[in-house]
């Protein structure tokens, strides 16, 4: 929503999201936009940070990208709830109910890929074309905590047939500067799962009092309204129908091809 009508950032954007997506109508637009899938699994995951590696140094400079959209959950809430809880439980950390565990491997890769790495405020490793590239990667961490109306989501089915009343999302941002975040394999471990522990207090504050705590030092939040544009959200709707009614007709012909 804060790029909402920045045709430019979103342009500069890369996505991190699920390989299931790539099969959907909107997949090859995401693929020919040069967007990552990664799968999910214990079986996959070593292999699929090395192809993440290598997708980053060849398609996030060469295509003049900015910004990288990471979910560092690795998958929604109500599937990954009980497995988090049990890992917390048994290394001794804190049981969250709103949100779940961040996972490292994909956050470690990215930031050694795109973040030039500083040791006694000389750059450390790597030749200088490389360091040069790092240079100009990324320099924010934007953390962003969304709070639904009862602590219900919007899900897919509801976006598409629209049968829930209109509802206020709230959305809650940080900005950390790169050179605070460290890139140690423990600290930045310990750095993630902090700002995770923060999202569960933000969180709870939020459905005890319907609003996110204000920060150190004021008395109220300050928030910004955002309504998007029903001419927007119509054209929006209408692509996404127009292009899922062509995705189905493509597969149903291949189908009839193949069998």
């Amino acid at each position: 929503l804060s790029c909402y009508g920045s045709s430019s950032v979103v342009a500069q954007m890369m996505w991190l999201m699920d390989h299931i997506f790539k099969y959907t109508n909107f997949g090859i637009v995401s693929l020919i936009h040069g967007d990552f899938f990664i799968r999910q699994g214990r079986a996959y995951r070593d292999q699929q940070l090395l192809v993440l590696k290598k997708h980053l140094e060849h398609n996030y400079r060469s295509r003049d990208r900015k910004w990288i959209v990471l979910f560092p959950e690795g998958g929604f809430l109500r599937k990954r709830r009980e497995t988090s809880q049990a890992f917390a439980k048994k290394n001794n950390l804190p049981f969250l109910t709103h949100v779940t565990l961040p996972r490292f491997g994909a956050t470690n890769i990215i930031l050694k890929a795109l973040v030039a790495r500083q040791e006694n405020g000389s750059p450390a490793g790597g030749d200088a074309r490389g360091l040069e590239c790092k240079s100009r990667g990324l320099q924010w961490i934007i953390d962003t905590t969304i709070a639904y109306p009862k602590a219900e989501p919007i899900d897919i089915q509801t976006w598409i047939l629209g049968y829930r009343k209109p509802t206020v999302t709230h959305v809650h941002y940080r900005i950390f500067p790169i050179a605070d975040v460290p890139l140690e394999t423990e600290d930045l471990t310990n750095w993630l799962y902090q700002r995770f522990i923060e999202k569960e207090d933000l969180l709870s504050h939020f459905y005890k009092t319907g609003a996110f705590p204000p920060p150190q030092g004021q008395k109220e939040a300050v928030s910004r309204a955002m309504t998007l544009s029903n001419v927007w959200i119509l054209l929006i709707q209408s692509f996404a129908f127009l292009s899922g009614y062509l995705w189905y007709h493509v597969i149903q012909y291949f189908y009839h091809c193949l069998f």
